[in-house]
């Protein structure tokens, strides 16, 4: 089956009639958020659609059914299957108009249109296969099956090939044939081949003078559309080598967060672009020296604190808060230990300086039993895990907002509770 998507990928708005229309729910997370909604809506199949139905590594597209938001378009066999979020459904006969998201579609052409450009042109240069892609929200890759690492000199050759074809304007055409006679099959690609379900022609999308690659997807009908294409970095995973890119207006998108963040550096840094590595590196140096003298420092406070408890008049305190929120350094904790006097109850934290008294790190030292029995306590109520051996006990904690509780546990334990006196 060949949609009108897949006729004509330019069409934005369309009149058809409805098939069928059933209740359905749909989880759906909106374009650049990670939480998913619950949708009510209907399961609505048209007799032709222009809005794509996901397939071919193209996300499906958006757009509107009688001005009702459909949020997604599955393929199933023949048919379309377009998740439309209202309250009213649709009868079967209904005539109703399909109007496309254009901006989704010009952009997924574009991507998909570049893949098929970068692919060839990698199978041309260096006879890398692509074995699958990937179009995401903000830029997209290719996985080439190659373990050969691909330098940045390489990157640009394509680039520069690719963007040499863009201007040219090479003309990009779809054609049906019937997979059943290799005449006309013989110079298409096929990586995967054609789905279990397939029925009919088979659509090949050709780039003229460079490939011929089978397809669903939607495209651009010349190369100059594309705008421009920009590679911008190969990584290993596994097996394969996946290398990112972005085509058309996502490269100007592109262009514009690096040259606003290079303004942001320039401002932080007070210095230009050609200085941003040279001062960073400075900024690490003063931090590693920085860090350097703040631990030495927090080690002092911390024997300074143990000899302040260690020369209080006897008989000494059964039980001992020690609570600093100069950051995470167990350090300091291991440290007022050595130099503490034995035979306190110890209940020690170190935690971040944040408004919500967030994550920190907890040890408690004495009575084996009262470790065990406030550790377990504790961990509850601070949120956090931990374990225990003989007089020590040692967690991370998550609400550190919780501490005074744990204190106030401890006072009533020790010197039983006050307020009855």
């Amino acid at each position: 089956m060949v949609f009108k998507c897949q006729e004509d990928s330019f069409l934005q708005q369309f009149t058809t009639k409805v098939l069928s229309c059933e209740v359905a729910k749909l989880e759906w997370i909106p374009t650049g958020e990670t939480s998913a909604r619950q949708l009510e809506g209907y399961n609505v199949i048209c007799e032709d659609t222009i809005l794509f139905p996901e397939g071919g590594g193209q996300p499906c597209d958006y757009g509107q059914i009688n001005g009702y938001p459909v949020r997604s378009v599955v393929r199933k066999g023949t048919e379309a299957i377009h998740f439309v979020e209202s309250t009213k459904g649709f009868e079967e006969g209904d005539v109703v108009k399909q109007s496309l998201d254009w901006k989704r579609r010009l952009d997924h052409m574009q991507q998909h249109s570049g893949q098929h450009l970068i692919t060839a042109l990698f199978d041309s240069e260096f006879k890398y296969d692509t074995t699958s892609w990937w179009l995401g929200t903000d830029t997209s890759y290719i996985e080439l099956g190659t373990t050969h690492l691909i330098t940045r000199e390489s990157l640009d050759l394509i680039e520069k090939k690719a963007n040499e074809l863009i201007r040219e304007g090479r003309e990009v055409s779809v054609q049906l044939v019937d997979p059943e006679i290799a005449k006309e099959f013989q110079d298409a690609r096929a990586p995967r081949g054609l789905p279990k379900d397939h029925v009919g022609l088979a659509r090949v999308v050709r780039i003229e003078g460079i490939e011929s690659n089978m397809c669903c997807g939607t495209h651009v009908s010349n190369l100059s559309q594309l705008q421009c294409i920009k590679l911008l970095y190969a990584e290993k995973v596994k097996s394969a080598i996946n290398v990112h890119f972005v085509v058309g207006e996502r490269v100007l998108r592109k262009l514009g967060e690096i040259f606003q963040r290079e303004q942001q550096m320039n401002l932080a840094l007070k210095g230009g672009p050609t200085q941003h590595l040279e001062l960073i590196q400075k900024l690490q140096l003063n931090l590693k020296s920085s860090l350097k003298a703040f631990q030495k420092l927090l080690k002092d406070v911390a024997i300074s604190e143990a000899e302040r408890l260690e020369n209080t008049p006897q008989p000494y305190p059964k039980y001992y808060c020690l609570h600093r929120k100069d950051g995470i350094e167990p350090d300091f904790i291991n440290t007022f230990l050595r130099n503490a006097p034995e035979g306190i109850f110890y209940f020690l934290t170190v935690s971040e300086n944040s408004t919500n008294n967030g994550k920190g790190l907890m040890v408690l030292r004495g009575n084996e039993e009262e470790v065990k029995k406030f550790g377990e306590v504790f961990m509850e109520l601070l949120q956090g895990k931990g374990n225990g051996r003989e007089s020590n006990f040692q967690g991370k904690f998550n609400n550190g907002s919780k501490i005074p509780e744990c204190n106030a546990i401890l006072e009533k334990h020790f010197n039983g509770d006050k307020s009855k006196n």
